[in-house]
């Protein structure tokens, strides 16, 4: 039996290429699996070349594969564009009849999924759920986790429709186990694990309602909109307000409305809106008003691909916003991560009252993961506002007050009996508007130093792996973590180690210092075309990387990809 397999499923928009994957990825789960799903599409609606891939193993896996062992080919073009990607030994799925395809490939299975689909409901749209049969009966899954997986996935439609999708489902099994005899691709089951299945943007979602967002403004952006989607989803039962703004430059103010009068608020998009967010972004900081804002992040500049992945926002994120004030920014490599970093967003925000941005990718924000549980305890909720019961005490109240720290009362406007001033040209303590130069300089130096003072003593700890024995160290932010982690598992034990910021603004130097110090080789892996990481590791650590692997094609690295190119950088020394 086999303890991992890649599936990938390819055909047009609109076929159900993704449906197929969620069904398999729930059935998988239920039988105690581990599952990985990424997605690849383009911007349209109907046509062009789309697929879902779906990583099935015994053992917990982050990240995608480029050699997959079954592909079923929906159309006739998935057959010639995916057959490189075949592995050796694997099949392709498809159905000759339906798409025409010639040719006596030994890998081909044909099937008439088609067929299958009409004669269980009299369409062919249930072609996507003889699909889902197929390959449960190819890899010897029990078919009630299909089944069961099938009334969930449809579980908004009527029983009629949930019966033909399991007859169809059932037709595909049937024919798997009659005409695939061998073995070749049964996996395991194990007992259920309880374990959740999340995106990236899922978790984002869960996080802001965990610590306690009860106002989400947004423009829909890919790959930004689910975030969204989420939050209204759960709106009403945790009394959120959602508002889909006309653009991306109310989205942002509404929301540093919102968290002036007191409310926990939140916006995401692309780089693309976020360019327009950027002068509500300084507002935000000389208000000294927390907000929460996510970046998305996909291939730029412009539109350019926008349903596909990239990391090229970072060097624009940790300096958005005209003049200087203070920031947060993380970068979460997991879903796990996203939750916790979420929540921790919040509290920053609010305890230092500076924006706080979340930095993510389509890649994380679309690929699904089995994870464990959320620990809540790890996800407390801490708020820094003047209570309501201590605002009957306050007088004199001065909202830019000058301390010790930096942090200046925050009280909200008609809990206290005086009146709060807000400006955003340069203003004095109390809020009124100033041109002295004096004041200009203290309120520079609380806005700026005094905050990413604070700020640095609360950076993220950067993860790390078997970094003291490696000769070469992979680093990375953001999606990264997953495929660094398996590619150092991958390369023969002990050679390579990986190091991933989580946050990578206040740049966590002292610590990658420490981390990255000795004779070792040092590679920044990154998504994006000018090794923006190295750049930053160079300026505040005054550490030259030995070289920087590099991926801008708006694709995710892989494992497969990842080790070769370390095996290549490593064997052929500085590059």
């Amino acid at each position: 039996m086999r303890d991992e397999l890649t599936i990938k499923i390819a055909g047009d928009a609109g076929q159900g290429m993704q449906t197929v994957s969620t069904v398999l990825a729930k059935a998988f789960k239920k039988a105690g699996l581990h599952i990985f799903v990424n997605q690849d599409f383009m911007s349209r609606i109907r046509g062009g070349n789309n697929f879902s891939q779906l990583r099935v193993a015994a053992k917990p896996v982050f990240a995608p594969r480029e050699r997959t062992d079954i592909i079923v080919s929906l159309d006739k073009e998935s057959a010639s564009l995916h057959s490189a990607s075949v592995a050796n030994e694997g099949i392709m799925i498809l159905d000759r009849q339906k798409t025409g395809i010639t040719g006596n490939e030994p890998s081909y299975f044909d099937v008439p999924f088609y067929d299958m689909a009409k004669k269980a409901g009299g369409s062919e749209l249930y072609a996507n759920s003889a699909a889902s049969g197929i390959l449960a009966g190819i890899t010897r899954l029990d078919f009630r986790h299909v089944e069961e997986a099938l009334k969930e996935t449809f579980g908004d439609k009527s029983a009629d429709v949930i019966k033909i999708n399991i007859d169809a489902a059932r037709l595909g099994y049937d024919f798997a186990k009659d005409n695939f005899k061998p073995d070749m691709f049964a996996i395991k089951e194990s007992g259920p694990n309880g374990n959740l299945l999340m995106n990236g943007n899922d978790a984002i979602a869960l996080g802001a309602i965990r610590a306690g967002c009860k106002f989400y403004s947004a423009y829909p952006m890919s790959p930004s909109t689910s975030i969204m989607e989420n939050i209204s989803r759960y709106a009403k039962d945790f009394g959120i307000i959602v508002e889909q703004a006309e653009d991306e430059i109310a989205a942002i103010n509404m929301i540093i409305g919102a968290s002036f009068a007191g409310v926990r608020s939140m916006c995401a998009t692309s780089g693309g809106g976020f360019a327009l967010m950027a002068e509500g972004l300084s507002l935000a900081g000389m208000l000294e008003t927390p907000i929460v804002a996510v970046d998305a992040q996909r291939p730029a500049p412009a539109t350019g691909f926008p349903t596909r992945t990239e990391q090229a926002d970072l060097d624009f994120i940790i300096h958005a916003g005209h003049g200087e004030f203070a920031r947060a920014v993380f970068a979460p490599g997991t879903a796990e991560q996203a939750f916790y970093l979420t929540v921790k967003a919040f509290n920053l925000a609010e305890k230092f009252q500076v924006p706080v941005i979340i930095l993510t990718d389509q890649h994380l924000a679309d690929s699904s993961r089995d994870i464990g549980a959320f620990d809540l305890g790890n996800a407390r909720v801490e708020r820094h506002i003047i209570s309501k019961e201590d605002s009957k005490k306050v007088a004199g109240y001065k909202r830019y007050q000058i301390t010790k720290t930096g942090i200046s009362p925050m009280a909200v406007p008609s809990w206290i009996d005086d009146v709060i001033y807000a400006d955003s040209d340069e203003h004095t303590e109390e809020g009124h508007i100033t041109e002295d130069a004096h004041i200009r300089v203290s309120m520079v130096e609380k806005r700026l130093y005094k905050k990413m003072e604070l700020l640095s003593q609360e950076i993220e700890e950067p993860a790390r792996f078997n970094i003291e024995s490696a000769d070469t160290i992979l680093v990375g932010f953001g999606s990264t973590y997953g495929v660094m982690k398996e590619a150092c598992d991958a390369i023969p034990r002990g050679k390579t180690g990986f190091v991933h910021l989580s946050q990578v603004w206040p740049f966590p130097s002292r610590q990658l210092a420490a981390l990255l110090k000795g004779n070792k080789k040092i590679l920044t892996v990154e998504n994006n075309a000018g090794a923006q990481l190295a750049g930053l590791i160079r300026r505040f650590t005054g550490i030259e990387a030995d070289g920087s692997i590099l991926k801008y094609d708006g694709r995710p690295f892989d494992v497969d990809f990842l080790v070769e190119r370390v095996s290549e950088v490593t064997s052929h020394g500085r590059r």
